[in-house]
C-alpha cells in the first residue's frame, strides 16, 4: 500500500456514512463504533501512504483517474500527494480519531442514575462520518470541479451538526446562519473557479479543472491577466467564508450551539481550515496576482485584531474558543499574504492541535457542569478538573505562544514571514494581536480554573477516562510537536525542508534571538496583564469596563456587524424582495404566464354567443352569409 491508495482515506468515511444513514436502526449502538472504526481506519491508512511518499522523495506525486469526458472537457478524480497533502491528511484524521473517541463518552446523558446513548446517535455519528470525508477529499483532489463538491459537502455537514440539536431554536437558527453565510463566499468560489476553467479553454483550447494545469498556465503567463484575477479574488471569497474571514465571520460564534466534539472538528481540522488550505494549494495563482494576495493580508490582520478583541469580553467559554480560532486563522491569511506558505500551514497544524484540546477541555466542564458555558459561573475547577484544566492550559499557553508549546514554533515563522514581505504596519499589528492573545487567554484561565470553588460547583468532576484519555494525547502532543521545526537528524532538516511550495523549494528552520525574544515578552506581557486583572477581586475588572463603557459594548456587540447585516436584510434585501415578489406576481406570472391563456378564454367565450341552437338563426346567417357574397362578387364586377 502506498500513494495510489491514499483515496481510501476518505472512501471509508463516505462508506460508513452510507452504511449508518440507511441501515442504523438495525446496528448495535446506531453503528456508532462503525463510524469510529472508519475513521481509525482512514489514519491507519495514512501511515503508509506518509512512509511511500518518504521513500519516494518528498515532491508532488499526481495520481490521476478518469471520471468523465464531454467533448474536449476531461475530468479526472485523481489525487495529488506533496507536503501540504501529507501534513493536512495528518491533522484531520488524528484530530477525527480524537473527536470521535470523546464523543462515545460526551453523546451519553444521564438518565437517573443510568447514562445513555443520545437518541440520533447513529445520525450524529453519520454525519461525522461524511464532514471527515468531505474534508480529506478536498485535501486529495487533483481538480477543482472535485473540490468543489467535497467543498459543498463541507458545508451541508457543518449545517447538518451545527444544527444536530434542532428542537433548540438558537440551534436550528445557527444552523442557517452557517449555511447561508459561507453560500455567499462560495457563489464567488463557483464563478471563479468556471472563470478561470473557461480562459484556460480560450488559451489552450481545451477548458480543464486540472489544478496543477491551471496553475502552470498562471506561472507561464498564458491566461489573460484580468481573468486571472477576477478569478483570485473570487476564489478567496469562498475562502473568507469558510474561514470565518471578515466581513463573512459572523456565523462562526453562533456555530457554538452543535454539539462541543462538532465544534472541536470544525475549528481544529475540518471547515475552517478549508478555506487557508484553499489559498495554500493555489497559491502560485495568488503569487502571481499582487493585488489578490495584499487583500488576504489585509482581511487576516483585520479580523485577527477583531477576533482577539472580541475575545477579551465574551463570556461564553465556548465563544472565547470561537473568537480565538476567528483570530488564529486571521494570522494564516496575514501569513499566506506575505509570502509565508510555510509559516501559514505550520501555525494551521499547531492550531488544530491546541485548539482540538480546547474545545474538548471545554466540552468536559460542560459534560460536568450540565452544559454550562458562563465562565462567571466558573471558578476554581482546576481542583475538581485536573486532567481537564491541565489540558486547557497547556493549549492556552501554546497559542498564547509561551515556549516551548508548538505554537511558538509557529508564531515566530509567521513574524519572520510578515517582517519580511509586508509593510512594517501589517508587523505593528500583528505583534499588537499576540498580545491580545495571551490576554484572552490568561482570562479565560483564571477565570476558570483559578479562584474559589463556588458552593454550586462542588459536585462537579473530572470527565470518563473516554473523554480524558483524548485531553492527555493531545496535551503530550502539544508539548512535543512543536520541535518538528528543528532538525531532528536521519535527513530531516526542520519543517522547512519538508513542508513548502514547489516553486520557492525547501528551506531551513530560521530561529531570530531577536524575534523569539519579543514574541516571548509580547505573549508573557499579555499574561502577566490577564494576571493583574483577573486573579484578583473582580471589582477591578469591573471598575476598568465601568470607564471603559463604550469600548466594551462595541466589543460586546461585536463591533454591530450583525445588527447591520439584520438592518440591511430588513430595509433592503426583504424590500427589494417584496418588489420583486409584486413583479413576479402582477407581470411575470399574471400577465407573461396568465395572460396568453386568459386572452384565449375571453376570446372563446365571446365566440361561443353564435352557437344558439335554432334552426332560424342558423338559416338567417346562411342567407346573410349568400348575400354579403353576391355584394362582394357584384363589387368586383
Amino acid at each position: 500500500m502506498g500513494i495510489e491508495q491514499a483515496w481510501l482515506i476518505p472512501f471509508y468515511g463516505f462508506a460508513a456514512f452510507g452504511v449508518l444513514a440507511l441501515f442504523r436502526t438495525f446496528l448495535p449502538g446506531q453503528g456508532k463504533l462503525l463510524a469510529v472504526l472508519a475513521v481509525v481506519a482512514g489514519f491507519v491508512t495514512f501511515w503508509p501512504v506518509l512512509f511511500d511518499f518518504l521513500d519516494r522523495g518528498v515532491g508532488e506525486y499526481h495520481i490521476a483517474r478518469e471520471w468523465f469526458t464531454a467533448g474536449a472537457l476531461s475530468v479526472g478524480w485523481g489525487t495529488i500527494i506533496d507536503p501540504l497533502t501529507i501534513v493536512m491528511l495528518a491533522l484531520v484524521t488524528f484530530v477525527s480519531v480524537a473527536v470521535q473517541v470523546y464523543s462515545l463518552g460526551y453523546m451519553r446523558h444521564a438518565d437517573g442514575r443510568r447514562h445513555r446513548d443520545d437518541p440520533r446517535i447513529g445520525w450524529y455519528f453519520a454525519a461525522h462520518s461524511l464532514f471527515t470525508a468531505s474534508m480529506l477529499t478536498i485535501v486529495l483532489a487533483d481538480n477543482l470541479l472535485v473540490l468543489y463538491v467535497a467543498w459543498e459537502l463541507v458545508g451541508l455537514c457543518s449545517y447538518l451538526l451545527i444544527g444536530y440539536w434542532y428542537e433548540r431554536r438558537s440551534a436550528a437558527e445557527a444552523a442557517k446562519k452557517a449555511f447561508i453565510t459561507t453560500r455567499l463566499g462560495d457563489v464567488g468560489l463557483l464563478i471563479g473557479i468556471l472563470l478561470i476553467v473557461a480562459e484556460t479553454g480560450n488559451a489552450t483550447g481545451t477548458a480543464t479543472f486540472d489544478i496543477g494545469t491551471i496553475l502552470e498556465l498562471v506561472t507561464a503567463g498564458a491566461l489573460d491577466s484580468t481573468i486571472v484575477t477576477a478569478s483570485a479574488f473570487l476564489i478567496f471569497l469562498g475562502a473568507m467564508g469558510k474561514s470565518a474571514q471578515f466581513p463573512l465571520h459572523v456565523w462562526l460564534p453562533d456555530a457554538m450551539e452543535g454539539p462541543t466534539p462538532v465544534s472541536a472538528l470544525i475549528h481544529a481540522a475540518t471547515m475552517v481550515t478549508a478555506g487557508v488550505f484553499l489559498v495554500a494549494r493555489l497559491f502560485p495563482l495568488y503569487e502571481a496576482v499582487q493585488s489578490a494576495q495584499l487583500a488576504i493580508a489585509i482581511v487576516g490582520i483585520v479580523t485577527a485584531l477583531m477576533g482577539a478583541s472580541m475575545a477579551l469580553v465574551a463570556t461564553d467559554l465556548k465563544r472565547i474558543l470561537a473568537f480565538s480560532t476567528m483570530s488564529h486563522l486571521g494570522f494564516m491569511m496575514l501569513a499566506l499574504g506575505a509570502g509565508g506558505f510555510t509559516a501559514a500551514i505550520f501555525h494551521l497544524l499547531m492550531h488544530g492541535v491546541a485548539k482540538a484540546m480546547l474545545f474538548l477541555s471545554a466540552g468536559s466542564i460542560m459534560h460536568s457542569m450540565n452544559d454550562e458555558t458562563d465562565i462567571r459561573k466558573m471558578g476554581g475547577l482546576r481542583t475538581r478538573m485536573p486532567v481537564t484544566a491541565g489540558a486547557f492550559i497547556i493549549g492556552a499557553l501554546a497559542l498564547a505562544g509561551i515556549p516551548p508549546l508548538s505554537a511558538f514554533w509557529s508564531k515566530d515563522e509567521m513574524l519572520l514571514a510578515v517582517q519580511g514581505g509586508l509593510n512594517p504596519i501589517f508587523l505593528v499589528l500583528f505583534l499588537v494581536a499576540i498580545v491580545l492573545s495571551a490576554l484572552y487567554m490568561a482570562r479565560a484561565i483564571l477565570v476558570v480554573f483559578f479562584g474559589p470553588l463556588d458552593r454550586d460547583n462542588a459536585r462537579v468532576h473530572e470527565s470518563p477516562a473516554i473523554m480524558s484519555w483524548p485531553l492527555i494525547v493531545l496535551g503530550v502532543l502539544s508539548l512535543a510537536i512543536g520541535f518538528i521545526a528543528l532538525p531532528l537528524g536521519s535527513g530531516f532538516e526542520g519543517i522547512g525542508s519538508f513542508l513548502f511550495e514547489a516553486s520557492h523549494g525547501p528551506h531551513e528552520f530560521e530561529f531570530s534571538v531577536l524575534w523569539s525574544l519579543v514574541g516571548i515578552v509580547l505573549a508573557g506581557g499579555g499574561l502577566m496583564t490577564g494576571w493583574v486583572l483577573y486573579a484578583g477581586p473582580r471589582e477591578r475588572v469591573d471598575r476598568i469596563r465601568e470607564r471603559a463603557g463604550g469600548l466594551h459594548r462595541l466589543l460586546a456587540e461585536r463591533y454591530y456587524v450583525d445588527p447591520i447585516y439584520q438592518f440591511v436584510i430588513d430595509r433592503f434585501v426583504l424590500a427589494m424582495g417584496r418588489i420583486l415578489a409584486v413583479f413576479d406576481r402582477r407581470f411575470v406570472n399574471d400577465v407573461g404566464v396568465n395572460g396568453p391563456g386568459v386572452v384565449i378564454v375571453e376570446t372563446g367565450k365571446r365566440l361561443r354567443y353564435h352557437v344558439t341552437g335554432l334552426f332560424a338563426d342558423y338559416g338567417a346567417a346562411m342567407a346573410g352569409g349568400v348575400a354579403l357574397i353576391a355584394l362582394l362578387m357584384w363589387l368586383r364586377s
